[in-house]
């Protein structure tokens, strides 16, 4: 048995409703099976900490966090905040000091949620983002501010090791997973010189798999793929910028970002890894008790995965889709009106039925 223990940050907005839930619903875990425990820090550092001490954590705060099994991360994000602030002073200094390159979003649509879209197969991908650099680079600057002559300009950084260990990642994956092809997003026709070697290492890096095709799409043709057959893709392997956008669209496809989870992994284990639902603070719903948990419940789910306790992380997922089967306690977002904690409450319920 190992005691696991987790860095809780909730954050502002509905980020400590849907955090709440995902406790609950691993407690529950813990209470059925003694070989799974674990203790939770909860750190407050959110918007009110930024507006008390002008910084979104302690200085020693990333000190504080690496001794940690894993981060289980709410939603940050305010509008008495600059909205910069929360991302470049909590968010990618955790993503980016703990080396946490691989930004892993599943988008599967769930027994019991309609799609959008009228497809006749199952849509169910994973999208591998790069999460340590990229077009999310802080590297650039305005000169000339407030003048007509004002100008910008924001680097995107690429590097060949940067694209190696997250192509060889979806890689592995698509290899454990029998899967034979893999879809490289790109924009090599236009950005010559990034995305020029972000092709040429995805492809070095695909030619020690020899059961798996890479094909590359542009990632305009690709948003248009998604729409018309999302059922055909398994993997996906793109930038940070590209990335994001793709896995939002998935999102839309499949119920909502109400249904997004999201894993920040090192796999090296050199630092933890960081689980946290796609959907931002949403504060026009704050207090409002009807935020959806399950993007947060399912993160919970991620995290259990990475742990290696893939037995719970199954009993969990499919707790959640026991719930949106029956239909009976599903969050407005969903076309119900059950308050944030019932669903919680109900996929706890769910669990202890199948544990």
């Amino acid at each position: 048995m190992k005691n696991y223990n987790i860095a809780v940050l909730p954050g502002d907005g509905i980020g400590p409703d849907v955090v709440k839930e995902g406790l609950k619903v691993l407690q529950a875990l813990a209470d059925a099976d003694a070989s799974f425990q674990f203790d939770s820090t909860t750190f407050e550092w959110n918007s009110d900490f930024y507006l008390k001490h002008k910084r979104m954590m302690p200085e020693e705060g990333l000190d504080t966090l690496k001794n940690y099994d894993a981060i289980l991360f709410g939603a940050v994000g305010d509008p008495r905040v600059p909205e910069h602030i929360p991302i470049w002073e909590l968010i990618m200094p955790i993503r980016k000091y703990f080396k946490q390159y691989v930004n892993l979003r599943p988008i599967k649509k769930l027994p019991g949620v309609n799609s959008p879209l009228k497809v006749d197969g199952n849509i169910d991908f994973y999208v591998f983002r790069e999460n340590a650099e990229g077009e999310y680079s802080n590297s650039g600057g305005r000169l000339y501010q407030q003048t007509n002559e004002e100008l910008a300009i924001q680097n995107t950084v690429i590097t060949r090791q940067g694209v190696e260990r997250l192509s060889r990642y979806a890689f592995d994956y698509a290899e454990k997973h029998n899967i034979g092809e893999v879809v490289n997003a790109t924009k090599s026709n236009a950005i010559i010189h990034s995305m020029g070697l972000w092709d040429e290492v995805v492809k070095e890096t695909a030619s020690e798999y020899e059961e798996i095709k890479v094909v590359d799409v542009y990632i305009d043709a690709l948003a248009a793929h998604l729409v018309q057959r999302p059922e055909s893709f398994d993997v996906i392997v793109a930038s940070n910028l590209f990335g994001d956008i793709l896995s939002d669209l998935g999102a839309a496809l499949v119920g909502g970002l109400g249904l997004s989870p999201s894993g920040n992994l090192n796999p090296e284990r050199e630092f933890p890894s960081m689980f946290e639902p796609v959907h931002g603070s949403a504060p026009d719903i704050s207090g409002k008790n009807i935020a959806n948990p399950i993007a947060q419940i399912w993160s919970g789910a991620l995290m259990l995965e990475h742990l290696g306790r893939e037995d719970l992380a199954g009993i969990v997922m499919r707790s959640i889709e026991d719930v949106i089967e029956a239909g009976s306690v599903l969050t407005p977002d969903l076309g119900g009106t059950a308050h944030t904690d019932e669903v919680g409450d109900a996929i706890v319920q769910a669990v202890h039925k199948r544990m």
